[in-house]
Parts: structure tokens; sequence; C-alpha cells
């Protein structure tokens, strides 16, 4: 039974839970962590980490997926971002960082990125750095919005994207655009039916952000391989209060789409759908939590940020800070450009941070041996407290 709080005269609200709400606790015989697996999965593609980088150019290049990828993760790119858009991204983020760090005025980098984005998406440019991370022989992956997937992923697939991620701030099974026709209607609805769009396509598609059962089993009902859970959020969004008023408490919600995904395996009679959690996941320990509440994946952005990898040069900002009028998310140093970590330190360690920032795998690991299991899937079961 949902667990309801009464917060004025007949208004009631649902009582959630964060990442930090919550504990691991062990309760079977430890195991060594040589013999634990952290790999994940989707549809014929196997990584040795559950890792995706959130898409947002500040850790997306064509060079950083390649790096990602032949670490074992996931690398993603924004089919919407610099790299669909401007030759030469390197220096227009290094103008970005210019102004983050001697601009006093915090809100001068965003405008400058806001006017970065305004120029078109070229589907050229887009082709290339897709092609690129292909040709390097890692497994590739887009992301795209869902207003702009329909006439986008042609494209992309071409160019030899192999899965398709279907990426908003919280997205439906039905997209309702409104597109002007060239008619006299002016501008009219019309919706993206992913599950028609999903049926058409010949690779994977990962979709989201969802932020409840109910969402996450009709987004599952498409035909998505995964689906994502949250929307990003991280010190440097301003999604939640700020800007849009929504919150996606990720204890709550990835238990929550676990059960979904419980739920249509039960329906389909064995289609399994991947729940990939996408926010409030900053170090090894959030990261164990997140896939002990249900979780087969996870995607990072602050931690990611502070990789030499990283073409931010160790600033931050969610994918959502460059839209063209609300944007919702600020420009975040995680850490300074000279001495940052390379990936593999940040991923697979070894590690001098006793605060979990470094060997993010690793400690999800160690945490999966503390506890007795030896796989992913195991760990799903291990138990949990929650915080008075």
């Amino acid at each position: 039974m949902r667990d309801l709080v009464e917060f004025g005269m007949g208004r009631t609200a649902r009582r959630t839970y964060e990442l930090e709400d919550i504990s691991i606790i062990p309760s079977r015989r430890t195991r060594s962590s040589k013999n634990v697996s952290t790999a994940w999965q989707i549809d014929a593609y196997r990584f040795e980490s559950p890792i995706l980088n959130h898409p947002t150019d500040a850790l997306g290049s064509p060079e950083s997926a390649i790096a990602m990828g032949r670490l074992g993760a996931l690398g993603v790119l924004n089919g919407e971002g610099l790299w669909a858009r401007h030759e030469q991204v390197e220096d227009k983020i290094a103008e970005l960082v210019e102004i983050a760090e001697n601009n006093p005025d915090p809100s001068a980098a965003i405008r400058r990125l806001q006017e970065l984005h305004r120029a078109p998406i070229n589907i050229d440019l887009l082709s290339q750095a897709v092609a690129k991370v292909r040709e390097a022989g890692v497994t590739t992956a887009v992301r795209v919005s869902p207003q702009h997937a329909p006439e986008l992923t042609p494209a992309l697939i071409k160019a030899g994207a192999e899965i398709l991620v279907v990426h908003g701030t919280i997205i439906s099974a039905e997209h309702v655009v409104l597109v002007d026709r060239g008619t006299d209607d002016g501008l009219v609805a019309e919706p993206l039916n992913l599950k028609t769009f999903i049926s058409d396509l010949d690779i994977p598609v990962i979709a989201g952000g969802v932020h409840d059962h109910r969402t996450a089993l009709h987004l599952m009902r498409t035909g998505a391989a995964g689906v994502i859970v949250g929307y990003g959020s991280t010190e440097g969004s301003t999604t939640t209060g700020e800007v849009l008023g929504i919150g996606v408490p990720m204890a709550t919600a990835i238990a929550d789409a676990a059960a979904a995904r419980r739920d249509y395996l039960d329906e389909t009679g064995g289609r399994y759908v991947h729940v990939i959690a996408d926010g409030d996941i900053h170090t090894s320990g959030d990261l164990a939590k997140a896939i002990a509440c249900g979780a087969d994946a996870a995607v990072l952005g602050t931690p990611l940020a502070a990789a030499d990898t990283a073409p931010g040069h160790g600033w931050f900002w969610p994918s959502a800070a460059a839209h063209p009028d609300t944007p919702r998310g600020t420009m975040l140093q995680v850490a300074l450009d000279e001495g940052r970590p390379s990936l593999e330190t940040v991923l697979n360690g070894p590690s001098d941070d006793p605060d979990g920032l470094l060997n993010i795998v690793g400690g999800l690991r160690r945490s999966m041996a503390k506890a007795g299991y030896s796989d992913l899937k195991e760990f799903q079961k291990v138990g949990l407290s929650v915080r008075a």
C-alpha cells in the first residue's frame, strides 16, 4: 500500500525516497570482488560496466564516446548537440569555459550555449561524428529528442548508429508536438507514436525519462529495449523546483520502474526491458544503491566530467541547459582542468579518493562482494533499509 501523507485539507501526496535515504544491508556470506561481474547486456550488445554517459556535449564527443566504449561502458553522442551543428567544436567549448570562468554573470555562459545551439543541425556533421565512433569498433549510441527523432533517425542509422536513445526530460508513449504543415491550418498537433516508430527500426531503442510505474509500463509496451528513469538531475540541473517544479525521487522511481518491468515480463511471457537510472548518481555508493533498487544500468554525469577525456575541461552542464527559451541547468565546475584523472581511474581505479568519486565501477563491485552477490541481477535482491 502506498504511504500517503496529507499536507492540507483534502490534499495528499505520496511519501517517496531519494537514493540518499536508503542503505544496502548485507545479509549473505561475502565473496571476493574478483568473483563479481558488473557486466550488462542490452539486446545484442554487451558491456563490462553498466554505465552510460549523460548525452551532453560536456561529456559526449566522438573521442570520449570511443574512450568509454574501449573501457567497457557505453558512450552516447548527443544527436542535437554541438557536434551536429558546428565544426571545431573544441574551440566553441573552450569559449564557453572561458566565459564561465571569467564572467561574474553566471548566466552569460548559458546565453552563449543557447546561441551556439541556435545553429541548424547539419546532417553531414552529425553523420561524420557517428561514423567516427562506429569506425573505432565500439558500440555506437546516439541521443535524439522525441520531436526530432523521425527526421534524424534515418541519417543516424545510415551513419552507423547501433543504439538509439530517445531522451527528454519527461516523455510518454505518445509525444505530441505542434508542426507547421504549410497549409492554412497553421500549427497542428502531430503525435510521435513511439510504438509505431520503434517497430519500424532494426536497432534497439532506449527511451525516457519516466518517473513512475504507469509511465514506465506504457513506455515498455512501445517495444523499447530500455527505459530511462529520471531526467539526469545533478547539482547543475535546475529542473527540480527552480524551473519546472518537477522532482523525481530516484530510489522510489527506480523501484516503481522495476515493478513495471516485472509486470511487463509477466504480461509478455518473458520480454525483459532494462531499467536505466538517470539522476543523483555521483559516487560508487549511489551507483550501488541504484542497482540495488532495481536498475540494470545507470547514466553518469558529473563523475565523468572530471575525467581527462571529457570535452568540457572539468565543467559539466546537462543537455537541457541549452534549451532555447527554458534552460534547465547551469555550467558547473567539477574539476580543475589540470590534473584531471583518467577515465580509466574514474571508472575502474585505482583510487585515492575516500568519497567514492573514483573507481566507481570498482566500488560497485566491492559493494556486491560485501553483500555476497556475484552479478547485477542477483544484486537487485539485496536487502535495503530506509532512513526514518
